[in-house]
């Protein structure tokens, strides 16, 4: 179904498409309708969806230099690999992935804790245009939908749905890119921690991951898993 969305561009009003999770990614097995919402509003190209294999790259809005400069290099790797990059409009991490996939001339796709019609942060105002009008937006919540704390942990459970492998280059104990680690890893999707975050002896996040299955991503076996990626994943739930 397709109507014409109230959020204004410069190109005009833009064009909202909406469908079930099922029309984007084909049938849904148990596991992945248990969290999957009724429907998903778009603006952009959808065939980025089918041009998998999609790769999520998410981490801290209040990311480091260092981090900063992880999720450009794992960006780079995996445009080089014709991966989709799906990251969720942030500041940070995710900001950093969407800027460096269309500066290398990569596919990415946004998924949004807002409706569409909204923008947080509003310092990504451009950003998000641009993915609207070049690439693809995704959002789950209508437009009047009221944003709140708990919209962004609901997104980033649907990033992972929509996300055939999910990397976290950053995060600390509470942050919300958590939610998507673990809902990958419910869905038996890959997830890749970094190996700075893996490491990281003050975090105990990561060897809980690690330990229901999550692998670590390092420069020496970054061409190896990357390789490896699946076009589609469909997964078996893990009780964790």
């Amino acid at each position: 179904m397709r109507y014409i969305g109230p959020r204004s561009t410069q190109e005009g009003e833009s064009l909202v498409e909406t469908h079930t999770p099922e029309e984007l990614l084909g049938p849904l097995n148990d596991v992945e309708r248990k969290n999957a919402p009724e429907r998903l509003y778009t603006t952009g190209d959808v065939a980025l969806l089918r041009n998998g294999p999609r790769v999520s790259v998410v981490g801290s809005r209040k990311a480091s230099v260092e981090g900063i400069r992880r999720a450009e290099f794992l960006t780079r790797a995996l445009v080089g690999r014709h991966a989709v990059v799906v990251s969720g409009l942030a500041e940070g991490i995710d900001t950093a992935a969407h800027e460096t996939a269309i500066a290398l001339g990569g596919k990415t796709v946004a998924v949004l804790g807002t409706p569409l019609n909204e923008v947080f942060p509003a310092k990504n105002r451009a950003l998000q245009d641009r993915l609207m009008r070049d690439y693809l937006v995704v959002s789950q919540f209508p437009s009047g939908y009221p944003t709140g704390p708990a919209s962004f942990p609901i997104r980033n459970r649907t990033m992972a749905l929509l996300s055939d492998a999910t990397v976290i280059v950053e995060a600390g104990e509470k942050s919300g890119t958590l939610h998507q680690g673990w809902e990958a890893l419910r869905l038996g999707r890959l997830l890749f921690l970094m190996e700075s975050v893996a490491t990281n002896d003050a975090l105990s996040w990561p060897t809980e991951m690690i330990r229901y299955g999550a692998q670590v991503l390092a420069r020496d076996n970054l061409e190896d898993a990357l390789r490896n990626l699946p076009e589609h994943s469909v997964g078996e739930e893990v009780t964790i």
